[in-house]
C-alpha cells in the first residue's frame, strides 16, 4: 500500500506522477494535488479533463483515483462541487456542503477559506474512507472534530494555517492509515496526540515550526519508538537547534521533569471536602456533598489509573465525611446539619458502608469541619461547631465490647459562642496542639496536657480575625500554618 501524488504541470497541461518519496508540491495551476486510494497501478494514464479552470476536471481525476467509488443512487451535486456517486470534490468553498449523501466514501474540500472544524462536523459521513482539506484557513483543530468516522483511512489538512491541535482531536479514528499535517504553523503538538491511531502507517508533519524544546520531547521519543513511516520533521528553533532533526533532540533523562500540577481526572460531585484514605492496599475518596445529601465514596482502578464508584452514603444535608482506621476496621464518620450524625463501618460481606454508631451531639447545632487525630495510641476527633449556640466537641474512642462500650463518645468540650470554623492537629517536638479556627476571635491554640489527659488554651494568634480556613504543613525542619480569611487575604505563620 503506499499513496500516489499527482502534481498539475502547466506547460503539458495535465497530471504528472511524483515519487512516493516526494515532497507534497503546491500545484501552480488550477488543480489540486491528489492522493489515491488503495488500487494497483501499472502506468499512469494521460488524463484529459475539459477546459474549465476552476476545478471541474479534478473530479475525474478523483474518479479515475477512486476504485471503491461504485454507483448506489443518485444525488443533487452541492453548488460549486463536483461529483461522482461516491466523491465529492470542492474547490474553492468557504464552508463544509450541507447537502452530502451519507454514503459518500471521499470529499475534498481544497483550495478555498474554510476556517473551522467543528465537533463531529462529518458524523453524517459514517462511510467516509478519504478526506482532503488542503489549501483552506484552518488555525485548530478541536476535539472529536472527526467524531463519527469510523472507516476512515486518509486524512490531509496540508497548507493550512493550523497552530494549534488539541489532544482528543483524533479521537476515535482507529482505521485511519495516512495522516498529513505538512505546510501548517504548529509549533508543537500535545502529548499522546497518536493514541487513538492504531493503524497508522504514515505520517507527515514536515513544512511546520517545530521548536526542539521540552514541550515536543514526548513527540520525539514517540518518533523513536513507532512503527509508523515519518518523514524526518526539522527543528525551526531555539537558533541553536535550528536545522536539526526533532528526533535528534539532546537533552538530558531529567532535564525535561517537570513538578507542575495538570488535572487527571474531574469527578462530578460537588464537594464541600475531600478526604483520601488507604485500607487493605486500596485508595479511597470520601466527599461530603449536602446537594446530594450523601458521602460519596469512589475508590481507585488500578487499571484504569482513575477513581472509580465504589459506594454512596445517604444523609440530610451532609457537610463532612472523614476516615478513620482502627484495628484493621474502616469508619467514615458523618456529620449533618439535620438529622444527627452518625459513624459508619465499612461491611466485607456486604461490600460498602452500614450504620455504625449515632454520635452524642447534644451541644452541636452546625457542624463545620472534623479532624481526626492520635494521641498516646488513642483515637479522638474533633467536630467544630460553627454556631453560637454549639459547643466544639473532642471525642474519645472506647473499645469495651464486654460493656457494650465500643464507638467515639464525648470526651470534651471546647470554647462556647465563639462561631469556630476549622480545626488542625500538629504535633511539634513531642507536644500535641490542636488550633481552633473562629469567625468572631483570633485562632485559639490548645496544648495538650499530659497530665489531665485534656486540651487546655496555650495561647492565640494575634491579628487574625473572621479565619475560615486553617492547615498545617511542613517544609524540611520547618512547620507552616495556611489560613484563609474570610474575603480578606491569606496568610502564612512560621
Amino acid at each position: 500500500m503506499y499513496v500516489l501524488v499527482l502534481v498539475w504541470d502547466d506547460s503539458r497541461e495535465d497530471f504528472l506522477a511524483a515519487g512516493a518519496d516526494r515532497a507534497p508540491l503546491a500545484p501552480t495551476g488550477p488543480l489540486l494535488m491528489l492522493r489515491e486510494l488503495p488500487y494497483q497501478p501499472v502506468s499512469v494514464p494521460r488524463l484529459l479533463f475539459g477546459s474549465d479552470p476552476h476545478g471541474q476536471r479534478s473530479a475525474s481525476a478523483v474518479q479515475r483515483l477512486c476504485p471503491i467509488c461504485k454507483s448506489k443512487r443518485n444525488f443533487k451535486c452541492p453548488s460549486g462541487c463536483s461529483c461522482s456517486k461516491e466523491t465529492i470534490v470542492c474547490v474553492g468553498a468557504s464552508q463544509m456542503p450541507r447537502t452530502i449523501p451519507s454514503d459518500i466514501n471521499s470529499l475534498s474540500v481544497v483550495n478555498g477559506s474554510l476556517a473551522e472544524i467543528s465537533e463531529a462536523m462529518f458524523a453524517l459521513m459514517p462511510s467516509l474512507q478519504l478526506l482532503l482539506l488542503n489549501g483552506n484557513s484552518l488555525t485548530t483543530i478541536r476535539d472529536d472534530a472527526f467524531s463519527g468516522l469510523p472507516h476512515l483511512e486518509y486524512l490531509f489538512i496540508e497548507g493550512n494555517k493550523i497552530e494549534s491541535i488539541t489532544k482528543n482531536a483524533f479521537r476515535g479514528l482507529r482505521d485511519l492509515t495516512h495522516l498529513s499535517l505538512a505546510n501548517n504553523k504548529i509549533k508543537s503538538l500535545p502529548r499522546d496526540l497518536f493514541f487513538d491511531l492504531d493503524s497508522l502507517l504514515e505520517l507527515d508533519l514536515r513544512g511546520n515550526s517545530f521548536q526542539c524544546t521540552c514541550e515536543n520531547k514526548w513527540l520525539m521519543v514517540w518518533l523513536k519508538n513507532t512503527n509508523a513511516t515519518v518523514p524526518d520533521v526539522m527543528c525551526a528553533g531555539p537558533t541553536d537547534m535550528k536545522g536539526k532533526r526533532l528526533n535528534d533532540l539532546p537533552l538530558a533523562p531529567g532535564h525535561c521533569i517537570s513538578t507542575d500540577f495538570v488535572r487527571h481526572q474531574s469527578i462530578n460531585v460537588q464537594a464541600m471536602s475531600g478526604n483520601i484514605f488507604s485500607f487493605k492496599e486500596d485508595i479511597y475518596v470520601a466527599m461530603a456533598s449536602p446537594n446530594t445529601n450523601s458521602c460519596t465514596i469512589m475508590e481507585w482502578d488500578h487499571i484504569e489509573m482513575k477513581f472509580r464508584s465504589f459506594d454512596n452514603i445517604g444523609g440530610k444535608s451532609v457537610v463532612g465525611c472523614k476516615s478513620v482506621l482502627i484495628d484493621n476496621h474502616i469508619l467514615i464518620i458523618l456529620t449533618q446539619l439535620f438529622g444527627g450524625s452518625h459513624i459508619y463501618k465499612f461491611d466485607a460481606q456486604q461490600n460498602k458502608f452500614t450504620k455504625f454508631q449515632t454520635i452524642e451531639v447534644f451541644n452541636i447545632s452546625k457542624p463545620n469541619d472534623i479532624e481526626v487525630f492520635q494521641i498516646d495510641q488513642e483515637w479522638y476527633f474533633v467536630i467544630v461547631d460553627s454556631s453560637k449556640a454549639g459547643v466544639s466537641t473532642v471525642y474519645k474512642w472506647s473499645d469495651e465490647p464486654d460493656r457494650n462500650d465500643t464507638g467515639f463518645y464525648t470526651y470534651q468540650f471546647l470554647h462556647e459562642w465563639f462561631r469556630d470554623t476549622d480545626a488542625e492537629y500538629v504535633q511539634v517536638d513531642g507536644k500535641s496542639y490542636l488550633i481552633l479556627a473562629s469567625r468572631s476571635q483570633s485562632p485559639v491554640i490548645y496544648l495538650w496536657n499530659k497530665s489531665t489527659l485534656k486540651f487546655i488554651v496555650h495561647s492565640e494568634i494575634p491579628s487574625m480575625e473572621d479565619v475560615v480556613a486553617v492547615k498545617a504543613f511542613r517544609l524540611e525542619n520547618d512547620l507552616y500554618l495556611a489560613m484563609t480569611c474570610y474575603i480578606v487575604r491569606l496568610l502564612l505563620v512560621f
